[in-house]
């Protein structure tokens, strides 16, 4: 991976194989994130698990009766994409968690991450500036630490653009994402995110070759910004863990 100042990306036209664990803060934004990447990787016959964080209980549209909605929401639209294996943490949302909550949140990311073994995993980048996504962001991080983690590990957008080491070509799986996002019902009742996805799926084909329509963009999950640099390394401490192993900066 080419990752000096100003270089383009590298481009997919197919993920790498192997066992692949998605986690999304919130039942949906594995769709937004990587929805096409990871059902390249379920046609290819990579096993998938989507693991959600929060309970997306505050995002409730008219009529949507509690968090259960949006796991028949999130099964729903995982069929179109090939998916079948999701698991739902439960936690609350919308709040930035304490430390012993945080350590928590870790610990049992770093379970998934024992019991499922994957080869690749997909979190939100770094850089969201969605309260729920920067947490998550930071828990995988920490969790992938923890874990010694030696496969590669990619951050995806949802509400804030990154700058892309990695761009896959989803043009082949754009209509089954595009399907997907249709099941989550109760959040298209409160945003346009077919608009939003499109739009920036078709941004992100600039980099690819002409017949592409729409790619999906990858950063390092393990970059640090220095913004999160003092509370990671607490973190890390507490947890008995250094962040400077080769272990925590592996993402080729």
């Amino acid at each position: 991976m080419n990752t000096a100042h100003g270089a383009l990306p590298d481009i997919l036209s197919a993920p790498p194989r192997g066992r692949v664990l998605a986690l999304a803060p919130h039942a949906d934004d594995e769709v937004l994130g990587c929805g096409g990447t990871l059902a390249l990787h379920a046609a290819q016959g990579d096993p998938v698990r989507v693991v959600v964080a929060f309970d997306g209980a505050a995002g409730r549209s008219p009529g949507a009766s509690d968090a259960l909605v949006r796991r028949g929401e999130a099964r729903t639209g995982g069929r179109r994409l090939g998916l079948c294996d999701y698991v739902f943490l439960g936690h609350p949302e919308g709040h930035w968690p304490s430390a012993a909550e945080l350590e928590r949140g870790v610990a049992r990311l770093v379970r998934e991450l024992a019991d499922f073994r994957p080869d690749v995993v997909y979190a939100p980048w770094m850089g969201e500036q969605h309260l729920d996504h920067q947490v998550l962001a930071r828990a995988a991080r920490s969790a992938l630490c923890a874990a010694r983690f030696r496969g590669q590990a990619w951050g995806y957008e949802v509400w804030t653009p990154l700058v892309p080491a990695r761009v896959v070509d989803v043009t082949s799986t754009w209509e089954q994402k595009l399907a997907a996002l249709c099941a989550h019902a109760s959040q298209l009742a409160l945003a346009d995110l077919l608009h939003a996805a499109s739009g920036l799926g078709a941004q992100r084909s600039v980099y690819l070759g002409r017949r592409a329509r729409q790619g999906e963009a990858f950063a390092p999950l393990v970059a640090d910004f220095p913004a999160d640099a003092q509370e990671l390394d607490l973190l890390a401490r507490a947890l008995g863990v250094d962040r400077t192993e080769r272990a925590c900066t592996s993402a080729s």
